[in-house]
């Protein structure tokens, strides 16, 4: 079950068992990865729920916040239903373009498949910020562009920060 807050017009904030979350236990990982969620195809909010337990059991990746879910209007492409989104901060062994990999296995086994830029998906994990580091290549940047444009990535986060 969820509660619900309306945070504007729009824009509605969902707090259940796991989200927001924050671990308790100690990890020797050594990268910070905060990772935007997202989706709008099916019940995102229980396919986050199984993303948390699949995140928790994975010895590579150590869980260690979640924030609320934001629900909020598409940008891009707009003839789709609303996002649901997210932020998870995590701790991995793997260096950026291996973690980039690894998330996007993650999101194939969740349903994702591509077929055009902003169209509507099952699971959406974008690396928004991996430690203090800049890259910029074609197939990574880190941060992520324009990240702090948006409601979706900058809601949930204000929430980790307090």
């Amino acid at each position: 079950m969820y509660l619900s807050r309306r945070v504007s017009k729009g824009l509605t904030a969902f707090y259940g068992l796991h989200f927001p979350y924050v671990s308790k236990s100690k990890t020797s990982l050594p990268y910070e990865v905060t990772i935007g969620i997202g989706g709008n195809i099916g019940d995102v909010r229980r396919r986050f729920e199984h993303l948390f337990f699949y995140l928790k059991r994975q010895k590579q990746v150590e869980l260690l916040k979640t924030s609320l879910i934001l629900k909020n209007p598409p940008f891009g492409y707009k003839d789709q239903d609303d996002f649901f989104n997210s932020i998870m901060i995590v701790k991995t062994s793997m260096a950026p373009k291996t973690f980039l990999r690894y998330l996007h296995r993650v999101e194939k086994q969740f349903g994702r498949r591509r077929s055009f830029a902003n169209a509507p998906r099952t699971l959406d994990l974008d690396i928004i910020f991996f430690d203090n580091r800049q890259i910029k290549t074609d197939d990574l940047t880190i941060p992520h562009a324009e990240w702090f444009k948006r409601e979706s990535v900058v809601i949930p986060l204000a929430g980790l920060r307090r």
